[in-house]
């Protein structure tokens, strides 16, 4: 009581004054009494800004899940804060109910998955109405903000309507997308209906279940797997009730009505005013429903690839070890003795004599984590470095020669129908620093999706930029095991269940599809140095890797001063 009377004259919050104290107290006292409350008041106040700056974080990171330093000093603030639970300032509930439904459902949850899922369903067609509502203000046309445009009245009335009209046909996407994102979830209305047909069925509601199938077919009538599971659950019902009487949901049949004729005047508009008008698609079916359930008919236990994979591996001392399956994963593959050990250590010899620390990271040398170094160097420079007899020819072109190798492999493998290109090839050792190992909690590098940014809280990977969007396969072909930590992994979207581990060693290639289906990355690196060519691929000659096109000219020209022309040795598919 004495110390919330202290505190309340101390704040202002009460007309009492010191004297007016339940109880007499010395002035030293009294001091001392006042400040240890203003220090109480300062740690509170400081607790709950490291709050506020915590929820601003988060809610930043939130939008922007590739920014490495907000995600570490996120964690490092829960590790210190203890269990906390942040904000996303801006998040949308109807959003947050679908990732909280999704992530019910991934943990076999059904009853609850069905409740977010639900009320998910019930908030995006409300923010549909506001959306709707909001468009109905002032418009800009940005193509008629010139001064040369004079409309006349009837002009002026259609171009607003239009205006109108694309910005409540363009709700789709605003309801889809998170906030600070470009890009919206695919096919995000559709997927409440996919997930739910599938839980209700779990859950033995067979009724909701077909309703639900129907309402899905209404964005994809062609889905052979929706198809056959809403075939199913009418078997399911025969003898009970005609199936035929259930319907698809109401409030979903009238979206899709007035969105196709939304599309439809938009296209009519733009024929008779003259500009140009292109449908986006809307519902694209990329956007499926990323569960084990997905590939399988429920009435069937047959799993359904949708990846071709196990082609030849060209070289007869590489040794197959995992495939896809057996990394619990899609489009991967774990081979060993893709080199030799010989080759490992000039390697290692060609990598001490080029690499510079935070070469290939914009010049950090601890670009992940604190508590190691990165070094690196790219093919183009190992060469330079050998032409001008700085490191042995010979050696700096065994980069280029085993980079080529594994490129090949990888095509083989994936049994790809076009050229693999280079987009980026790199060397890199990363060195644990001393002194800096104890209670280590971080990563050697986050996890993350090499074509993509990965959003665990959302539960997808989105393809904008910064990401390089463009990298179709990647690969690691490690130097050496001589070091502590540094294993591999792969994960779920969520970042925190590991799906596969793997330790490097000389020799050991891990490769895999560079999309947010491989979700991966570096335990740290306790002690010694972690050797390994990094690798990423493009089947888009125009992200061909720049150094790549030069290095292969450098090659060309020795091989035509040592070997002459018709014992060239460059790759057919890498010429300019």
């Amino acid at each position: 009581a004495l110390a919330m009377e202290v505190a309340s004259v101390l704040l202002g919050h009460a007309d009492v004054s010191p004297e007016h104290l339940p109880c007499s107290l010395s002035s030293r006292q009294l001091l001392w009494v006042c400040l240890a409350l203003v220090f109480l008041f300062v740690y509170e106040a400081f607790s709950r800004v490291k709050l506020m700056s915590a929820n601003a974080a988060h809610t930043f990171f939130m939008a922007n899940p590739e920014h490495m330093e907000i995600q570490q000093d996120i964690e490092n603030y829960k590790t210190t804060a203890g269990k906390v639970s942040l904000i996303d300032r801006e998040a949308k509930q109807h959003m947050e109910d679908y990732s909280a439904g999704v992530r019910h459902y991934d943990k076999e949850e059904y009853e609850l998955a069905i409740d977010f899922l639900e009320r998910a369903l019930k908030g995006y067609y409300s923010e549909d109405e506001d959306c709707q509502i909001m468009c109905e203000g002032p418009q800009r046309f940005e193509e008629h903000e010139y001064l040369e445009y004079k409309a006349g009245l009837y002009e002026a009335i259609a171009d607003h309507y239009m205006q109108v009209l694309a910005c409540k046909h363009d709700c789709v996407r605003e309801l889809a997308t998170r906030s600070g994102r470009i890009s919206p979830i695919e096919n995000f209305l559709p997927l409440h209906y996919d997930y739910l047909q599938f839980a209700y069925y779990r859950v033995g509601d067979y009724v909701k279940a077909l309703e639900c199938a129907k309402s899905y077919l209404l964005f994809h009538p062609d889905d052979e797997d929706v198809l056959e599971n809403a075939g199913y659950y009418e078997g399911l019902l025969e003898g009970t009730m005609d199936p035929d009487t259930i319907k698809p949901r109401k409030e979903a049949k009238m979206l899709l009505r007035r969105h196709k004729l939304e599309s439809h005047l938009l296209q009519v508009a733009a024929a008779g005013l003259g500009y140009t008008y292109t449908e986006p698609n809307y519902w694209n079916r990329y956007g499926a429903r990323q569960d084990e359930h997905r590939p399988l008919h429920v009435q069937q236990g047959c799993f359904l690839s949708l990846f071709p994979s196990g082609g030849p591996l060209l070289y007869s001392d590489v040794k197959f070890v995992y495939n896809s399956q057996q990394l619990n994963g899609t489009q991967r593959v774990l081979l060993d003795n893709v080199i030799s050990e010989e080759q490992c250590r000039e390697l290692h010899r060609v990598a001490s004599g080029i690499m510079l620390a935070g070469d290939g990271y914009r010049g950090k040398t601890s670009p992940h984590t604190p508590n190691e170094r990165f070094e690196g160097a790219t093919v183009l420079k190992a060469l330079k470095y050998g032409y001008e007899g700085r490191v042995p020819l010979k050696s700096a072109r065994l980069f280029y020669d085993i980079s080529e190798k594994a490129r090949r492999i990888v095509e083989s493998y994936f049994m790809l129908n076009s050229t693999l290109y280079f987009s980026y090839t790199h060397l890199v050792c990363r060195t644990a620093l001393s002194g800096q190992q104890e209670r280590r909690n971080d990563l050697s590098h986050p996890i993350h999706a090499d074509n993509c940014l990965l959003d665990p809280e959302a539960n997808e990977c989105w393809k904008e930029p910064p990401a390089y969007t463009f990298r179709d396969y990647s690969a690691l072909l490690y130097m050496n095991a001589d070091f502590e930590g540094g294993e591999f992994i792969f994960t779920e979207m969520d970042a925190k269940t590991v799906t596969a581990s793997i330790k490097p060693k000389c020799g050991r290639m891990i490769s895999f599809s560079s999309g947010g289906e491989n979700p991966h990355g570096v335990k740290a690196v306790t002690k010694g140095q972690r050797c390994a060519v990094a690798l990423w691929f493009t089947l888009d000659p125009l992200y061909r890797e720049l150094e790549r096109i030069q290095a292969d000219e450098v090659i060309a020209m020795l091989d035509q001063e040592h070997l002459g022309p018709s014992e060239m040795n460059i790759n057919p598919k890498d010429e300019l």
